[in-house]
């Protein structure tokens, strides 16, 4: 079943302080991938602020070329930008949208944090993830297509975890609609990369890290235990290195890219 656009279009007018984005929305009950299909429609003449939107995916993609399983019953959302940044710094659109989204579903009492560097997590267990391409002119993103999976009724492995599932305890329910989801997510990347463009990196960094949840964690690098102590400005992961208890010695760190460590999801009951 797809959407219901009018109640969709009544969410958004609902939550929006701003037009920072002109949405123009294209619906369906199933598609390939939400990302391949805005691509098509950008050679077609789609412009920035065009989102497709679908309850289902049949070739859904994540990081690193990952299959990304799009049951019925999840929100699978692409939205075009043209944001004409470095290519260097395309990692800022991820930390934009990641933390826009958390923050607009915060804001609605549910309590998601962000698992570095795309994921969307609660209580440990992955709610959601990103996979933002781009397409580079002159070492400059001249478009870039953010596409967000959030599982909502859709069935889940057990490191996953579905909204309604978190939230079928509360009454009233924090999220009433698929339609209300989708609206959360387009004004949560809308609010991100507002923050990114007018309030810069460094606000954006500091707001990203507020909810980053691998803060703490323990990890092991080429048989170096360390422990995860934040995000540079440049998008690595920062892990401080385990060494002698030397109260004098200073503790080195390491800087990793995306890809390079999996941070995983432990299997919880309950």
């Amino acid at each position: 079943m797809g959407l219901n656009r009018q109640q969709l279009e009544a969410a958004l007018r609902a939550g929006r302080k701003n037009t920072y984005l002109p949405f123009c929305l294209y619906l369906v009950s199933s598609v390939d991938s939400t990302n391949q299909t805005l691509w098509k429609l950008l050679d077609e003449g789609a412009q920035p602020g065009c989102a497709v939107i679908a309850t289902q995916q049949t070739a859904g993609r994540g990081q690193w070329g990952r299959q990304w399983v799009s049951a019925p019953g999840g929100l699978y959302l692409s939205l075009l930008l043209a944001p004409n940044i470095e290519a260097s710094n395309s990692y800022q659109l991820t930390f934009a949208t990641a933390w826009g989204i958390s923050y607009q579903l915060r804001e609605s009492g549910i309590n998601v944090g962000i698992k570095w560097p795309n994921d969307l997590v609660i209580n440990q267990r992955k709610l959601g993830g990103i996979l933002t391409e781009t397409k580079v002119n002159q070492g400059v993103i001249t478009q870039a297509i953010v596409g967000v999976g959030i599982n909502w009724t859709n069935p889940v492995p057990e490191t996953g975890i579905n909204l309604e599932m978190w939230q079928a305890a509360k009454d009233p329910k924090p999220i009433s609609s698929l339609e209300m989801l989708a609206a959360k997510v387009l004004l949560g990347i809308e609010c991100g990369i507002q923050c990114l463009f007018e309030e810069g990196v460094n606000i954006l960094l500091a707001r990203y890290l507020e909810l980053l949840a691998n803060v703490g964690d323990r990890v092991c690098i080429n048989d170096l235990a360390g422990t995860v102590v934040g995000v540079k400005s440049t998008g690595e992961l920062r892990v401080r290195l385990q060494t002698s208890e030397s109260l004098t010695e200073i503790t080195p760190e390491i800087y990793l890219q995306p890809g390079t460590i999996s941070l995983g999801y432990s299997k919880l009951s309950g």
